[in-house]
C-alpha cells in the first residue's frame, strides 16, 4: 500500500544546510568581485587565508569532541564564516590577525556553546570584533583603491614590510568620524578618493552586496522582515539627525546606507536564521534594533563602523524579543504564556 503523501504544514525541497550555505556562498560573488577590482588580490589572498584558517580549526575542534568531521565541514557553515571574515577585514591583513579571527569565530563563537544552530552570537561578527578592539592599528590600515600590487600586499600579510603611509587610507566613516571643523564639501574634496554618496568605491561594494542580497531574497533563504528593518531604522535615524554640510553634519541617509559594512550586515549578517529572532515580527524588531545601534554607534560612539557591535548586542536581545513575539498558536486567539491550574 502506497504511503499517504505528506503535506503542509510540513516542509519539503531543497533546504538542507548545505544549499544554503551554498546559496549564500554564491550571493557573496559580487560584493568579492566588486572588493577585487578596488583593492586587487588583497580580498582574494584573505578568502583563501581565512578558508583554511576556519576549516582547520573547526576539524580540530571535531576532532576534539569526537564528531564526525567530514560530515559537519560539508556543511558549508565554518566555509560562510570564512568569506564573511574575509569580506570585512582590512584588504591584506596581517595573517595573524586572520588566524586569531577565524579563531575566535570558530572556537568561541560556535562550538564553546553546541557548535552549529546553538550559537547565541554570530560567529563572523564575534571574531570580527575581538580583532577590532584588540588590534585596531591594523584593523583601520585600508590600502588606497588601485594602489597596491600583488607582492607589495603578501609582504604586508607576512611581516615582511608594512604599506607606505600613501597606500593607505582610512574609510569615509573613518573621516567623517575624525571632522571637526570643515564642511561635507570641503571635506570630501580635500579626500578625492571618497565620494558624495558611501565613499567612491565603498557605494559599489554596497551595492554589490544588495545584488546579493536580493538575490537570497529571490531564493527564499530568509524573509524581508530583518533587512528593511535595519535599512529602514539606519535611513530614518540619519534622516531624523541630518543637518546638511555642517562640519558637525553626521552624513545624510544615502551616506549611510551606502558607507562601511551597511548591505553586507542587512543581508548576510542580521538574516542568521540562529542568532536572531525567530518569528517574522521578532526579526523585524530585530533589524529595526540593529539600525538604531548601527547609527548612535557611528554617529557618537567611539567606532565609525558599528554593525558588527550592534549585530552582537542585539543578539543579546534575541531571547527577550522572540518571548514577546510568538506567533498565534492555531487555532487559539492569542498565544498562551502558561498554562492554569487544572488545564
Amino acid at each position: 500500500m502506497a504511503l499517504p503523501r505528506i503535506t503542509s504544514p510540513h516542509a519539503t525541497g531543497s533546504t538542507r544546510t548545505r544549499q544554503v550555505m551554498q546559496l549564500v556562498l554564491v550571493a557573496t560573488l559580487p560584493g568579492l568581485l566588486v572588493l577585487t577590482w578596488l583593492y586587487g588580490f588583497g580580498t582574494l589572498l584573505n578568502l583563501l587565508w581565512t578558508s583554511a584558517a576556519a576549516l582547520g580549526f573547526e576539524a580540530a575542534v571535531l576532532q576534539l569532541r569526537q564528531r564526525p568531521v567530514g560530515f559537519f565541514l560539508g556543511d558549508g557553515s565554518a566555509l560562510v564564516t570564512a568569506v564573511l571574515l574575509a569580506l570585512a577585514l582590512p584588504p591584506y591583513a596581517p595573517w595573524w590577525l586572520i588566524l586569531t579571527a577565524c579563531g575566535f569565530a570558530i572556537l568561541f563563537g560556535k562550538h564553546v556553546y553546541g557548535g552549529l544552530g546553538q550559537n547565541p552570537f554570530n560567529p563572523a561578527m564575534v571574531g570580527y570584533v575581538v580583532v577590532l578592539i584588540s588590534f585596531p592599528l591594523e584593523m583601520t590600515a585600508w590600502p588606497a583603491p588601485h594602489a597596491v600590487g600583488l607582492v607589495e600586499g603578501l609582504q604586508q600579510i607576512l611581516g615582511i614590510a608594512a604599506l607606505p603611509d600613501g597606500w593607505s587610507q582610512a574609510t569615509a566613516l573613518d573621516v567623517l568620524k575624525a571632522n571637526r571643523s570643515l564642511t561635507m564639501d570641503e571635506l570630501w574634496a580635500q579626500n578625492p578618493a571618497f565620494g558624495y554618496l558611501g565613499g567612491r568605491g565603498s557605494e559599489w561594494v554596497n551595492l554589490a552586496f544588495l545584488a546579493g542580497g536580493l538575490f537570497m531574497l529571490r531564493r527564499r533563504l530568509f524573509g524581508w522582515h530583518a533587512p528593511a528593518g535595519m535599512l529602514g531604522a539606519l535611513f530614518l535615524m540619519s534622516l531624523l539627525f541630518w543637518n546638511g554640510s555642517d562640519s558637525d553634519s553626521n552624513g545624510s541617509p544615502l551616506f549611510h546606507l551606502l558607507s562601511g559594512a551597511t548591505m553586507l550586515g542587512a543581508f548576510f549578517i542580521v538574516t542568521d536564521p540562529v542568532s536572531g529572532a525567530t518569528s517574522n515580527q521578532g526579526r523585524l524588531i530585530f533589524g529595526i534594533g540593529v539600525g538604531i545601534l548601527v547609527y548612535v554607534i557611528r554617529a557618537w560612539g567611539g567606532y565609525p563602523d558599528a554593525v558588527a557591535f550592534a549585530v552582537l548586542l542585539m543578539n543579546l536581545a534575541a531571547p527577550t524579543i522572540d518571548y514577546f513575539s510568538r506567533p498565534r498558536t492555531y487555532g487559539h486567539r492569542k498565544a498562551e504564556r502558561g498554562f492554569k491550574v487544572g488545564d
